[in-house]
């Protein structure tokens, strides 16, 4: 007996396959608490396998829009739903989600019925109903309201504004000057995500908004951002206003002279083979002169004005006015009298006063001038210029890089200077200097080819969602599943040991023993097939052996071959 359980023991190597009825035996001979832990585990383990493989198959879902503030979702999804586009909502966020591959063209559909269209109400206020009895007030809120929903409409066209909405507060007219008020307006502005309000922009919506108003000047328009950040800083100076575009002009010049550099030496020395900067010294002053000259050397009389006066004193009184003149003279001596040359007496003289005058009138040569210098004079010009080695190749086809010379150099120059218009009187620089440039590699060939995408990119990016799922159940069932059942299995397999030497132990007493070796066939099987122990009657064995033959007959045949042999 004690060689047969050896033999037998022989028959149950360690590395041998349990079979079904070992797991059951195993899971049947485990407590409570470890069964219900070992279901659950499977009962999670199938769950993640089910997940992962929708996971894998199932569509990237993505928002329609970024937001639905604006949109009615009853009508978004009827459009879906007629054009049989799959989606599903957000339990969260309440978003619609499509699918990856349809979101361009639910968006398209979505565009044809007009939607996203905009929730602001403008002038069709005006087109409803208006029941009997309606104030005046009334009408001009709906009027005021109308006004509003438009300049809202139309500040939301602007490309950087997401959406607006705009206040504005118009005071009752009155008859009485003193107590009239000025109307105000606010906007409030929502820009996407990434963009800013240009100054210029906000000016035009200032604009805009007044202009639309009665009496409304752009400075009572106060315009402010989604983050609270004040856009309407006020009138800007006109001198911050003219600097602003002195700077725009100044940066015209300089790119157009930087243009013209580029058309000179590109054919030259090669495309992205150099680098230009210029700076344009600009003077916008403005000088307004007049100026007025006379020549000396030309003059032309215009006229002439001569006047000749003679007087004679005759017997007039003569002396010191006063009493002693107005008398009589005395008596006095006749003196001698002078005798002409004839012999005939000569003539006394008449005192005479003679004056003359002239007044002469000449046109000389005058020259008036006004002169008004031109802003934006360019005084002086600045540039700089690098060119990069040149490039040459054997006949091996290898590169090699030379630096140009300083006859090459100078060549250069000349030509830079003409293209810029240079001009030494204004005290233009002209600078060109030969450095190798750091990234020769990626300027020599600018418009080369993109490098093939690899195939790791190409073949397996596409597949990594379905080869994660595959990775994720291959790890579940080798990693949990297989380490669980083996134990199970070993723990039944044990038991199914211990009932196959019972069986064999039984089969020596009934005479069915001596049946070890290689070659040796158990009986043993389920829990069906046992024997009974010799210590059982007589018939209950021989019941015992008929239903062991009636269930696995080739097992019983193939021992009685076995006892025919050993008895030749």
């Amino acid at each position: 007996m004690a060689n047969t359980a050896a033999a037998n023991s022989g028959n149950f190597p360690t590395t041998a396959k349990f079979r079904g009825g070992d797991l059951a035996e195993g899971f049947t001979n485990m407590n409570l608490f470890r069964q219900v832990g070992l279901m659950i585990a499977l009962a999670a383990s199938v769950a993640i396998g089910f997940a992962v493989v929708l996971w894998t198959q199932g569509d990237d879902y993505r928002p329609l829009f970024g937001r639905m503030d604006n949109l009615d979702a009853g009508n978004v999804t009827q459009v879906l739903e007629q054009n049989r586009i799959k989606f599903k909502l957000d339990n969260n966020t309440g978003a619609v989600l499509v699918a990856a591959d349809d979101i361009h063209m639910a968006r398209l559909k979505l565009a044809e019925v007009g939607l996203p269209g905009s929730s602001t109400p403008g002038f069709e206020l005006m087109d409803k109903e208006q029941p009997l009895g309606t104030s005046q007030f009334v009408e001009g809120t709906r009027y005021q309201r109308s006004i509003e929903g438009e300049l809202a409409r139309t500040i939301t066209s602007i490309n950087t504004i997401r959406s607006a909405r705009v206040h504005l507060a118009i005071p009752k007219q009155t008859v009485f000057v003193r107590d009239a008020s000025k109307p105000t307006a606010s906007v409030f502005v929502e820009v996407f995500a990434g963009r800013t309000v240009e100054p210029a922009q906000v000016k035009a919506i200032m604009n805009l908004v007044a202009s639309s108003v009665t009496n409304l000047k752009i400075a009572d328009v106060t315009v402010v951002d989604q983050h609270g950040n004040l856009l309407s800083t006020g009138e800007d100076s006109q001198e911050l206003l003219l600097a602003g575009k002195q700077h725009e002009y100044a940066h015209a010049i300089e790119e157009s002279v930087i243009k013209r550099i580029g058309g000179i030496l590109e054919p030259v020395v090669g495309n992205g083979k150099f680098r230009a900067e210029v700076s344009a010294d600009i003077d916008f002053t403005a000088v307004e002169q007049a100026a007025e000259t006379f020549n000396p050397d030309l003059p032309a009389m215009r006229s002439e004005q001569t006047l000749t006066e003679t007087r004679s004193s005759g017997d007039a009184a003569a002396g010191i006015p006063g009493a002693l003149t107005n008398q009589p003279p005395a008596a006095a001596q006749v003196p001698e009298q002078l005798t002409a040359q004839n012999g005939q007496p000569a003539a006394a003289k008449t005192p005479s006063n003679n004056r003359e005058q002239a007044t002469r009138n000449f046109e000389l040569d005058r020259t008036v001038s006004y002169t008004k210098h031109q802003q934006g004079t360019l005084k002086r010009l600045t540039v700089a210029v690098v060119v990069d080695d040149k490039v040459s190749k054997n006949a091996e086809g290898v590169e090699t890089r030379l630096p140009w010379t300083a006859n090459e150099l100078e060549r250069l120059t000349i030509l830079v200077r003409d293209a810029v218009g240079y001009s030494a009187v204004r005290g233009d620089s002209v600078n060109l200097l030969n450095s190798p440039f750091m990234n020769a590699s990626a300027t020599d060939a600018p418009d080369a080819e993109l490098a093939p995408m690899p195939w790791w990119e190409k073949w397996l990016l596409p597949h990594i969602k379905s080869l994660a799922g595959v990775i994720i159940i291959l790890a579940l069932i080798f990693g949990l599943l297989r380490p669980v059942f083996n134990g199970i299995a070993r723990s039944g397999g044990g038991i199914a040991e211990q009932e196959d030497a019972r069986q064999l132990a039984a089969l020596e007493a009934a005479g069915l023993g001596n049946m070890t070796g290689d070659d040796t066939v158990t009986l043993s099987g389920g829990s069906s097939l046992l024997l009974n122990g010799p210590e059982q009657a007589y018939e209950q064995q021989l019941d015992s052996i008929k239903g062991l033959i009636a269930n696995d007959p080739g097992r019983v045949a193939q021992v009685v071959k076995k006892w025919v042999n050993q008895e030749e």
